[in-house]
């Protein structure tokens, strides 16, 4: 191996959790969710689509494999499913496709009991300087909540607490 490359991590383990790595045969494990690797858990992601047709798109969305987990097609959305993956799909409710976290929300889609509020976050990312779009209003102390702001490419990130 060349003097610049570094060696992969074994990820080989005697666990008998099951799992196994995809086509060897040889197990691994996961790290426990709190040596995950990052530094600010914002909780579940997701993917937010504008969609010109809802119907065309859960049948899109269908033949990958996702299932509609929730949402209210009556009132133009949808939340779709696959594994751990999450695809939210709106019409007419938004212009820009949006990166979603959901504090408190597990990607299995359970409440996570121990979980960053939407307000630590905001003070977290006014620390850093960041620049929000939206904010939680000071007088909103508890509860659902949420905040916006756009990545270095325009890109709008929406951190939205249900609880």
């Amino acid at each position: 191996m060349a003097d610049d490359q570094t060696t992969p991590p074994d990820t080989t383990s005697d666990d008998a959790s099951g799992d196994e790595a995809p086509g060897d045969g040889s197990s691994f494990s996961l790290p426990p969710v709190d040596e995950l690797p990052g530094t600010l858990d914002l909780g579940a992601f997701s993917i937010s689509l504008n969609v010109a047709d809802l119907d065309a798109s859960t049948r899109f969305y269908e033949a990958l494999g996702f299932e509609v987990a929730g949402g209210d097609r009556e009132e133009n959305y949808l939340i779709l499913k696959n594994g751990e993956t999450t695809i939210g799909i709106f019409h007419g409710m938004f212009e820009d496709n949006i990166l979603t976290f959901n504090p408190g929300l597990t990607n299995r889609m359970t409440m996570d009991e121990d979980f960053v509020d939407v307000r630590e976050i905001q003070q977290r990312l006014e620390d850093a300087d960041m620049q929000l779009v939206t904010r939680v209003d000071e007088d909103n102390s508890s509860g659902p909540a949420s905040i916006t702001l756009l990545d270095p490419d325009g890109n709008p990130v929406l951190i939205d607490q249900f609880f």
